[in-house]
């Protein structure tokens, strides 16, 4: 066995799935994979099972998760013994490195790992057992190539064997397969990488070949250095260029007797195919052919050149025998003119000084068969035959195993043994007595004289032109290869070419059909780098042998060029610090006694179970036991869920009590109800005055009358909720109970008089859970808390540009006050549902069935929308009642008489009769007034009449001619129409199968047109398999099933009477209003009715139909999907507000929490934390998150075009974990508020003055502006002022602020009548610290006390007497004893000081401003005070 024999046969690999190798090509991707070690339990258990001498061994293996398939071959690690060191687990280290490329980039594509225990039994036998696998994704969902190189990575292992993937209950994903066991503490230390250096020996190293760095690769140098990894640096042999000339081959016993034998052969094969009598038609040989390419035993290092050979005796006759001219050889000359010859030479540049580098033939044959004459697709061309090839013989020779002869011969092979090409070849004679060397010639030899570079010396003008024919790139050749062969079909040389390759002959039926490239690749250059040579695809074509012209330009540039023109992109730096996603916290206090005790006294009303007793209470603060079955099972499947707003409290603001709203509203959205706003609700103290002047104390809500005055009913308000069996869709009880369980409202609290925001608040909605109780009941106290936003320094100029200059924005939550509410769920008895059929709930089926049209039309009226199942009535109309244009075209008063009048309401008849009968009695008075008269008239009006109808017949008989045909093409197409119905959510796919059948005895090309965007046809299988899996649906799933036409439709191959599944998926994110307004809750002025309206009940602006149609050539239908779409609102888990400029860009940073804390999450991902993805409703806003690495926390980043002030913008955004958004586990409502800018720059302590310009409406308004930090904000006028209409007045600000910094003040101009926003402003501050002119320290005892007095002295520096006023950034642990002072020019004044007490220890530092006349800084003191 020669050594290029034994290295092929080493490396012998399984070929891909069948399915994996129908594509076109497809750029390898090179993978380093290093192998560490194995640490775990399986080790130890192995040891303590009894068994010495053992050694592990790794094996790797590649394999194909969607076929469960393995192909390549495995690799097998050396044994390693085991290592155990005292209080360190028990590990094998192997370090060993794998290196392998795969052109098949699938997420389903993996390497499993097998960990092997090796033990030596007493008679020296090894017996292998498996200790476990693990399996290795090469490439993640978007079908990149892992990268796992930033750090070792623990490979989880799994009990058995990797055969326990072949088993048919295994399925994709591996993770989720219950079958699957993960051995506890044990795993693969491990890394895999891309490798791009492995790039530019891929045409010496086969794809899905696995081999470790120390392997021997024919054409590769050995590793340098103290490294024994020739892969890390691979290093190519230099290689040389053999010529071949005077090339002949031979077959026994002769060429003649063995074609024609060949030929008979074949023949009879074709009839018994065919299963016909011999008609006459003959096989007849159109070409020979010879590949020749250069294989170093793993692979051909360049595509194979095809050359077109000649019978010795043809090219006598075509006086060509400058060939035989040139014979010595005695046995050549005893054969003359039975022997195949090659007319030109061969050059091989791709030859390499190695023992496993051979020449590799192989003599291929062209046959041609005249069509019969019951042949159907032969085209209508001169051509009438069929071509196909098939391989005959094949050789290969080391040229450098020390034979000093150039002549070579070299036996021919044929017959079952494998060979390079991976074909079928021919039979060989069958073997005899005789000898060897005997056998050897009965196969056939190849004859040529072979030379190197080194040793050409003379050169002919036949070898100068051969030379440069090599030089230019040469257009590729097909030959014929089984459906396995992985080689190529281009040729970079094709001397000889016959008239025949350059014609296309049609395929027969019968015939296997010509194997040649699918597209029309484009031949590599001669000189063209190793690592661009790379094995073009395969495919087959019906039109036959076709030689493609040659491409003459130069090769593309690669991927490096022009690399130094682009610009590299830094990592990703947000400006701003994100904000995190985690909103309001739900957390609930339980009130005190004395809350409870004086909001019991108000009355509020009491609610009571439907047995009339009272609720039973439950405390917020006792955990929730939850019990999905105990709630399914419940008999009082209707929830009455009622929520009671009862009373707000407000609460200190850096110790100042900030002012209390006269009035608030709410705003809220309760599961997928719509959005609620409130009416507004006085404030009322609940105590007497004692109370009211306590901050703690809460006031009472209390409904507004329309005449202004306080509703004289109870106080509070009351809404409810009615969650019954006739709202919720089939299957969707179960998630109402999941979203009380997982889910908080959350509310927000708005100033009813400044419409602005006083904060929001979160409640945990489990405690509305009754868990088999009646009722339940609870009381909460809110905090309601305000997000705002600070800057500590604003970067200007430059600064931004400055890398880590930038500061982020500071998000700061205030808590403003606290909210009473009462949560209670009340059970009923369900309500029995309406036996009307469209009230009836959706089929939950996934696969809908086509119509049947085999059966024939049923009939029914041309003019009806639909026909029902079962038995069709249908009713004769009247052409004029059915269409309006015609009925304006008639003129008869057939409508007068007809037998069948429309209905009309009474009124209408009544009037109309009264009008005829009026008529009537006209006519005839004037009929018998003149004399003869009436009989004129009756015959002239019976002319009249006959005229009119007559005109009106050939009116009807035009428009029934004009309309038959396509009213019969409508009632055809109905009869093949399927309507399907999908109730749609915002974000979440709704995925159903269209049972497809072609009613035709032929296959077709079935072409889907759909007209609406929203609904697609799923043509990726692993986003079918994955919505299978979702909605558990049984129907058999494809790969490659649909074929993209140019124009993007979806094309499918049905065979005759097939049906095959089309999967489709519906998915919207535009959000439609219409939606949101379809039900509210009972209390509100929509009223009861409304809330207790079915949410089947759709109007016009909710449904959609979209129509899908099922084409085959010619644009005939065979069938039609209707599919009608009805939205539905959708649950909103979190809003959140932003204040931005008018007409600027919003850019924002939203963190994502945890994954896992996300209600909805997906329990027990194996892999860590899954990547999330983001979608937007509005189109126009940019929404996306960026993964930042494994353990990195995302961020979801956000850019609005802001609109003019006062519009607000509102968009949901969607927030999925799977990368095919089946289903948003949150949903996120935005809303960002557009205002009008204003821009401040002032001093702490110092007053600065600014005016805005108000611009009336048309109409006169009683206005007031209001400010969401009094304390540092003031107006004038302050009070309720007059707007006139289309007039211009001013509004005068004070701003002085507290403390140093920027931060964002709202102001808002509202109507008082009407409570309508007018204007509204954002102040934007941007305020420096003062400079201080002398600093004091005081210590104070901390825990209370009465506080202390102290004094402090200021003198006047001005000649003349000046007045002053006293401010400080803390009035609440500083008061001055009087807030101005008057001192003459020079004199020394007195400031006495009275510090309150701290009950916390610490240090405060306390400013104190000293303003002149006009409140400007004359000087600052801080004073330091420690609390001990």
């Amino acid at each position: 066995m020669t050594e290029w024999e034994s290295v092929s046969a080493q490396h012998a690999r399984v070929p891909a799935h069948s399915r994996r190798r129908r594509g076109g090509p497809k750029e390898s991707a090179a993978f380093q994979c290093a192998l560490k070690r194995v640490e775990g339990a399986l080790l130890e258990q192995r040891a303590t099972e009894g068994w010495s001498d053992i050694e592990y061994q790794l094996r790797l293996s590649l394999f194909d998760i969607t076929y469960h398939h393995f192909f390549g071959r495995t690799w097998k690690s050396s044994r390693r013994p085991l290592h155990s060191v005292p209080r360190q687990p028990t590990r094998v280290v192997f370090n060993e490195t794998v290196y392998f490329h795969t052109s098949l980039n699938h997420p389903s594509i993996t390497a499993v790992v097998e960990v092997v225990a090796i033990a030596k039994k007493q008679d020296g036998i090894s017996q292998e057992l498996s200790c476990g696998f693990g399996i290795i994704h090469l490439f993640n969902s978007k079908s990149e190539p892992t990268n796992l190189a930033t750090k070792d990575r623990g490979l989880k292992l799994y009990h058995g064997t990797p055969r326990a993937l072949l088993h048919p209950l295994f399925q994709d994903p591996v993770e989720k397969n219950k079958y699957m066991t993960v051995i506890e503490n044990s795993h693969l230390q491990y890394t895999i990488r891309p490798h791009q250096p492995l790039e530019t020996i891929f045409h010496l190293f086969p794809e899905n070949l696995l081999v470790s760095g120390s392997q021997k690769i024919p054409g590769l140098l050995s590793a340098r250095g103290d490294t024994n990894d020739c892969f890390l640096k691979p290093r190519l042999m230099k290689s040389v260029t053999c010529y071949l000339d005077k090339l002949s081959i031979h077959l026994y016993p002769s060429l003649e007797k063995f074609e024609e034998e060949l030929l008979e052969l074949l023949n009879n094969d074709r009839l018994l195919k065919a299963n016909s009598m011999p008609d006459g038609t003959t096989v007849a040989i159109q070409e020979r052919r010879l590949h020749i390419g250069v294989h170093n035993g793993l692979r051909f290092v360049q595509a194979p050149q095809v050359a077109v050979l000649a019978p010795e005796a043809e090219v006598l006759r075509g006086r060509s025998a400058s060939f035989l001219g040139k014979q010595s050889s005695s046995s050549r000359a005893s054969r003359v003119g039975q022997a195949l010859v090659l007319r030109s030479r061969i050059h091989l540049t791709e030859m390499v000084r190695h023992p496993a580098f051979a020449i590799f033939f192989q003599l291929e044959y062209v046959f041609c068969a005249a069509g019969g004459a019951n042949e159907k697709a032969l085209s209508g061309t001169s051509l009438s035959k069929a071509a196909y090839m098939h391989s005959v013989r094949w050789a290969a020779w080391s040229p450098f195993l020390g034979s000093a002869s150039s002549e070579v011969v070299v036996p021919l092979r044929g017959g079952t043994q494998p060979n390079p090409s991976h074909v079928l070849v021919y039979k060989t004679p069958p073997n005899s007595v005789s000898s060897g060397e005997v056998r050897q010639s009965e196969s056939g030899t190849i004859q040529f004289h072979v030379s190197t570079d080194s040793e050409e010396h003379l050169v002919t003008s036949a070898d100068l032109l051969s030379k440069d024919r090599e030089d230019s790139e040469k257009p590729p050749t097909p030959s014929l290869s089984s459906a396995s062969s992985p080689r190529t079909m281009a040729s970079s040389q094709g001397p000889g070419l016959s008239l025949s390759q350059l014609s296309a002959c049609p395929q027969r039926r019968d015939e296997p059909a010509l194997r040649r490239s699918a597209g029309s690749p484009r031949p590599a250059p001669r000189r063209a780098p190793r690592s661009a040579r790379t094995e073009p695809p395969r495919g087959s074509s019906p039109a036959g042998i076709t030689h493609l012209e040659a491409d003459l330009s130069h090769g593309s540039a690669g991927p490096d060029a022009g690399a130094s023109d682009q610009l590299r992109e830094l990592p990703f730096m947000p400006v701003q610090a994100p904000i995190a996603a985690v909103g309001v916290q739900a957390g609930s206090f339980a009130p005190t006694r004395a809350s409870l005790a004086r909001l019991h006294a108000s009355g509020f009303p009491e609610i009571l179970d439907c047995n009339k007793e009272p609720v039973e209470v439950v405390d917020p603060t006792d955990p929730v036991n939850f019990s999905p079955q105990l709630e399914e099972a419940d008999v009082l499947q209707s929830n009455e869920i009622i929520l009671q707003f009862l009373a707000f409290s407000r609460v200190l603001q850096n110790g100042v009590e900030v002012m209390w709203p006269k009035t608030v509203f709410f705003t809220f959205q309760f599961y997928r109800f719509p959005p609620v706003t409130t009416p507004r609700l006085q404030l009322v103290d609940t105590d007497n005055e004692k109370a009211a002047r306590s901050a703690a104390s809460p006031r009472v809500l209390v409904q507004i009358s329309k005449d202004g005055t306080l509703s004289s009913g109870s106080p509070g308000l009351q809404l409810k909720y009615m969650v019954d069996p006739a709202f919720l869709k089939p299957g969707e009880q179960h998630w109402f109970i999941c979203y009380l369980a997982d889910h908080s409202l959350q509310i927000d609290i708005w100033d009813g008089d400044s419409l602005l925001l006083v904060g929001s608040a979160a409640v945990k909605l489990k405690h509305l859970l009754r868990q088999g109780r009646t009722a339940v009941r609870s009381h909460h106290e809110l905090e309601v808390a305000a997000t705002e936003y600070e800057q500590d320094v604003p970067v200007v100029g430059g600064d931004v540009l400055r890398h880590g200059t930038v500061r982020p924005v500071g998000v700061y939550v205030v808590v403003k006050g606290r909210l009473h509410l009462c949560l209670a769920n009340v059970g009923h008895l369900g309500e029995e549902r309406p036996r009307k059929p469209r009230s009836l709930p959706p089929s939950r089926s996934r696969v809908v069935p086509s119509r049947d049209s085999a059966s024939g039309f049923p009939g029914g009226s041309l003019f009806s929308s639909g026909t029902g199942a079962g038995r069709t009535v249908s009713r004769a109309q009247r052409l004029a009642d059915v269409d309006g244009e015609l009925a304006a075209l008639l003129r008869s008063r057939l409508r007068e008489v007809s037998a069948a009048p429309q209905p009309a309401p009474r009124e209408a008849a009544a009037v109309r009769r009264r009008k005829t009968e009026r008529m009537a009695l006209v006519r005839q008075r004037e009929a018998q007034e003149e004399p003869g008269g009436g009989r004129k008239l009756r015959v002239a009006g019976s002319r009249e009449q006959r005229l009119q109808h007559s005109r009106d017949l050939q009116i009807i008989d035009a428009y029934r001619e004009r309309i038959k045909a396509e009213s019969i093409s409508d009632m055809l197409r109905q009869a093949i129409t399927t309507t399907h119905t999908v109730y749609a959510v915002l974000g979440t796919a709704e995925f159903f199968e269209f049972a497809l059948k072609n009613p035709y005895n032929v296959q077709h090309t079935v072409t889907i047109e759909i007209d609406h965007p929203e609904l697609s046809v799923i043509s990726d299988t692993r986003e079918w398999r994955h919505f299978k899996e979702l909605t558990k649906t049984v129907t058999p799933v494809e790969e490659d099933m649909f074929h993209l036409h140019d124009d993007l439709r979806p094309q499918v191959y049905l065979r005759p009477k097939e049906t095959v599944h089309i999967p489709f998926k519906y998915q919207t994110f535009s959000a439609d209003p219409a939606v949101m307004m379809q039900q509210g809750p009972a209390g509100l002025t929509v009223g009861e009715d409304s809330a207790a309206s079915s949410p089947w009940k759709s109007g016009a602006t909710l449904t959609k139909h979209i129509k899908v149609s099922f084409q085959v050539s010619g644009g005939k239908p065979i069938a039609i999907l209707q599919v009608k779409v009805e939205t539905q609102p959708h649950v909103v888990d979190q809003t959140f507000r932003f204040y931005h400029p008018e007409l600027t860009f919003l850019k924002k940073a939203i963190r994502l929490p945890p994954w896992h804390t996300l209600p909805g999450a997906p329990a027990g991902m194996p892999a860590g934390e899954p990547e999330m993805y983001v979608r937007c409703s509005d189109p126009n806003v940019i929404c996306e998150t960026k993964h930042m690495g494994p353990g990195e926390p995302q961020d979801v980043f956000l850019k609005v075009a802001g609109g003019p002030s006062p519009q607000i913008k509102k968009f949901f955004v969607a927030i999925y974990t799977d990368a095919w958004l089946a289903a948003p586990i949150q949903i996120w409502q935005f809303y960002l508020h557009s205002l009008q800018r204003v821009d401040v720059s002032c001093i702490v302590g110092q007053l600065t003055r600014l005016s805005l310009v108000l611009r009336g409406t048309q109409a006169i308004r009683k206005v007031k502006a209001y400010t969401s930090h009094p304390h540092e904000l003031k107006v004038d006028p302050e009070g309720v002022f007059v707007l006139p209409p289309n007039g211009v007045q001013d509004l005068y600000l004070g701003v002085r602020p507290q403390k140093a910094g920027s931060r964002f003040i709202y102001l808002n101009l509202v109507d008082v009548e009407y409570h309508q926003l007018v204007s509204s402003w954002l102040v934007c501050v941007s305020c420096r610290q003062p400079l201080l002119s002398k600093a004091f320290e005081i210590t104070l005892p901390a825990g209370g006390g009465k506080g202390s007095n102290k004094r402090i002295t200021y003198t006047n520096p001005y000649p003349s007497r000046r007045l002053y006023f006293l401010h400080t950034n803390r009035p609440d642990l500083l008061q001055f004893k009087e807030d101005a002072f008057e001192v003459g020019g020079g004199e020394v004044y007195t400031i006495g000081l009275r510090f309150a007490p701290s009950r916390n220890a610490g240090e405060e530092e306390i400013l104190i401003h000293i303003n002149d006349h006009e409140d400007k800084n004359e000087e600052t003191f801080c004073v330091k005070v420690i609390y001990q």
